[in-house]
Formats: structure tokens, sequence, C-alpha cells
């Protein structure tokens, strides 16, 4: 089973071959609060890209460990390249992104980005 996402304007696309998750990190680090973000993390193999590549950019901030890969039409940040804490790399999904995501359904996990 797997899922879809995108951008606000379609230009950016991914699959993650995995199910919808039931549980989503809200950080309150001042990059997450501002955009909004509901993150899952998954591993790199179970991401594709389906299209987009070419108007992706990379923001980083803080300890720049993060790659937060945004459209450079729309401006939506629909995902990020990062590693797990015990260095395996992950993609963190903005579920906000995956028009089948029921939102209001999922169990928000609290993070306290701002303390580290």
């Amino acid at each position: 089973m797997s899922f879809q996402g995108q951008c606000h304007c379609g230009s950016v696309r991914f699959s993650v071959d995995a199910p919808l998750p039931v549980q989503a990190i809200s950080c309150n680090c001042s990059h997450c609060r501002a955009k909004g973000f509901l993150l899952a993390f998954f591993p790199v193999q179970k991401f594709s890209l389906t299209q987009g590549q070419d108007v992706l950019r990379t923001y980083r901030f803080n300890t720049h460990q993060i790659e937060h890969q945004f459209c450079t039409v729309c401006g939506t940040q629909a995902f990020a390249l990062g590693a797990l804490p015990d260095g395996t790399p992950s993609r963190a999904i903005n579920l906000r992104c995956v028009p089948q995501a029921d939102l209001d359904a999922l169990e928000l996990i609290p993070y306290d980005g701002a303390s580290r």
C-alpha cells in the first residue's frame, strides 16, 4: 500500500511505499511552528520523487542537518531530506501535503524542537 503527496501547485509530486500514518510529529521549532508542519518519517527507500526535481530548492537552518525541500513555483515544503537519530537516511513527509491524510484523525506527538 502506498500514498502520494504534492506541493500546492502540483509541480512537485512524490509517492511513499507505506500505509498512511496514524500519527504525526508536531514540532514547535521556529521553522515547523511557522509553517504548521505535521510530519511523518519514512526510510529513504520508501520514498520516490515522481515529479519536480527541477523546481526544488533546499533550505537549511539551525544545525543544517535537515535539507528542507521547497517548490520554487508555489513555495510549499512537502518533504525534507534527513536522517533518524541513529543515522538512517529518512524523508520527513509534511502530511498537510498528502490529500488522502485525514489530518483531524491523526494522533499528534509533540516534539520540543524549540529547546534543542
